[in-house]
């Protein structure tokens, strides 16, 4: 693992570092002075998604660094870059209005991954649902299609929460909205929208305790605002605001960054599959594949091709395949002979539902295997799938039925786009912990529909206590007082519990905060750092303290979480 260190400037008359809307420019996004536009044109439309693809790829850092908590999962920016990087890479080369639409309404389902970016993804498919079946877009037009991109953003969430992306998305429509109806032009009414966005963001904070708390405005937001950034630069060429300094312990450089990489000396995964695609993409495919490995073998014609390459991003590969066309009998080997990055751990024999789980850690993933998971995908805290990735699952499992097992709460959205682009049955358990996802897989059946296996182990995840033990990657103030960099953390209920220096302490003072006179069985799944020598004095604490309870250990090897714990 990699890091990246850049700086935050402290904020002006206050303690507490915050990100706001960035105030400089970006001399290497800046296009020479150009006529303003009073309408969009196809042309124009591909311009704006490639600016905003810019954008977000030199933004990435900063909103990934606007995390609310010091846990290691501050992946919002490199979510919503990735999303737009597909949606640009599936753009036509020449098109009218109609086409590039058509290709971005049916390029951003696929393309979402997190919940930030799947929300992005609804919004750029109602602005292009609305665009659709018009010559070009007028003022009226580009304020209709923002107040469709909030209303599908709002429906995309189960449970709507305002200080958001939401929030800042409704209040550009509605500005929008406002100056299209007194008569303004396009110009002046991305302008209003933008400045809109800009106060809206900066009051995130006050909608948001957490926000306030950890004294950073909403990522979502921020990432969204870029949109309206990019559009101002296509309608009247202003140039694209510059990311500030920030200062915050990062993941690495690479947006792909997977667990493992960079470990092993070769390309590590063979990914095969034969794709149905017209023989105009697959120049365009060949390219993508180029970018992500080696020994890439592309053969065929008249829509059927055979397609081979050695590559460490297998989500990558298949993403490439699903833009070009339909990618089918996909097969994934592993190279060095270790647990695959998406793996296929059943054999293919036909039942009437299968399972697909997302889980890291080697272990993780043969525990889920063991019970009955017919695809683990890898994904988790700062790995998630995108939409294709987790539909490639779908459509390998030999089933009428799939249920999904999401087991983290920012990728459940994105499973739950699963049903527009399958055939198959979908049923989406919105298990937001590695415990609970467990504990749904005791219940499930194979032979028994999606839906009732979906319901059945739906009410046995709900009945877990899951939390999570892990060291601070910032200082930050939490409900359980002060954090510093590196301490460790109990986290329940998304709530940092208890803090403490030593990983021991942590954990025991974890479990006497979840674990009660009521609970039977406590279920302890080791990280990769987590000894067993720590192992044995937070079992020994348990036999101490709580007699009652049964403890199960397994070593799950995950990294960035010391212990997943689950209780029942």
């Amino acid at each position: 693992m990699t890091g990246r260190v850049v700086r935050i400037a402290p904020v002006v008359g206050g303690s507490r570092r915050r990100i706001i809307a960035g105030a400089g420019f970006s001399a290497s996004l800046v296009f020479p002075a150009m006529a303003t536009l009073d309408r969009l044109t196809a042309e124009h439309v591909s311009l704006f998604m490639r600016r905003y693809s810019e954008a977000l790829a030199e933004h990435r850092y900063v909103i990934d660094a606007l995390n609310v908590y010091p846990v290691p999962d501050g992946d919002t920016g490199t979510n919503m870059s990735l999303t737009l990087r597909a949606v640009v890479e599936a753009l036509p080369a020449d098109c009218d209005l109609k086409g590039v639409c058509q290709s971005i309404y049916d390029s951003a389902l696929a393309a979402g991954r997190g919940n930030s970016g799947i929300i992005v993804s609804q919004f750029l498919r109602a602005m292009a649902g609305a665009w659709s079946e018009a010559t070009a877009v007028d003022a009226d037009g580009l304020a209709g299609s923002l107040q469709a991109a909030s209303e599908a953003a709002y429906g995309a969430v189960a449970r709507p929460v305002e200080g958001t992306i939401l929030t800042v998305g409704r209040h550009v429509a509605g500005a929008a909205v406002a100056a299209a109806h007194r008569g303004a032009p396009l110009a002046t009414v991305v302008e209003e929208a933008l400045e809109a966005g800009r106060v809206s963001l900066e009051r995130t904070p006050e909608l948001l305790e957490v926000l306030r708390t950890a004294g950073v405005v909403d990522a979502g937001g921020k990432g969204l605002l870029l949109l309206l950034d990019a559009l101002a630069h296509v309608v009247d060429g202003r140039p694209l605001p510059e990311p500030p300094e920030v200062s915050a312990p990062l993941l690495g450089d690479d947006p792909h960054h997977i667990e493992g990489a960079g470990d092993v000396a070769d390309l590590r995964y063979e990914v095969m599959f034969l794709l149905d695609s017209s023989d105009d993409r697959v120049t365009a495919f060949r390219d993508r594949w180029a970018e992500l490995g080696d020994s890439i073998v592309v053969v065929g014609g008249d829509g059927l091709w055979n397609c081979h390459i050695h590559t460490d991003d297998i989500g990558g590969s298949i993403e490439a395949g699903i833009e070009a066309g339909r990618p089918h009998r996909i097969q994934v080997t592993d190279l060095h002979e270790q647990v695959a990055h998406v793996e296929h751990v059943a054999p293919p024999e036909r039942s009437t539902t299968g399972v697909v789980a997302v889980a890291t850690g080697d272990g993780v993933r043969q525990i889920f295997a063991s019970l009955g998971a017919a695809e683990v995908v890898t994904g988790g805290q700062t790995m998630n799938p995108s939409v294709a990735t987790l539909l490639a699952a779908v459509q390998r499992i030999p089933a009428e039925g799939v249920v999904v097992l999401p087991n983290n709460k920012n990728i459940v959205l994105a499973a739950q786009q699963l049903h527009e682009l399958t055939d198959k049955e979908v049923a989406v358990v919105p298990t937001v912990s590695i415990p609970a996802g467990l504990s749904a897989m005791v219940e499930f059946d194979p032979q028994a529909e999606a839906a009732r296996n979906g319901e059945v182990m739906a009410a046995l995840a709900g009945e877990v206590t899951a939390g999570e033990v892990t060291r601070a990657v910032r200082d930050a103030v939490t409900p359980a007082g002060p954090v510093a960099e590196g301490d460790f953390m109990g986290l329940a209920d998304g709530d940092v519990q208890c803090v403490a220096g030593e990983l021991t302490e942590v954990s025991c003072g974890l479990l006497e905060r979840i674990v009660d006179d009521h609970h039977e069985i406590v279920t302890l799944i080791c990280g990769a750092e987590a000894t067993e020598a720590d192992t044995e004095v937070v079992a020994a604490w348990l036999r101490d303290n709580r007699p009652h309870v049964e403890l199960e250990v397994h070593a799950g090897g995950q990294s960035l979480y010391h212990y997943y714990v689950g209780v029942e």
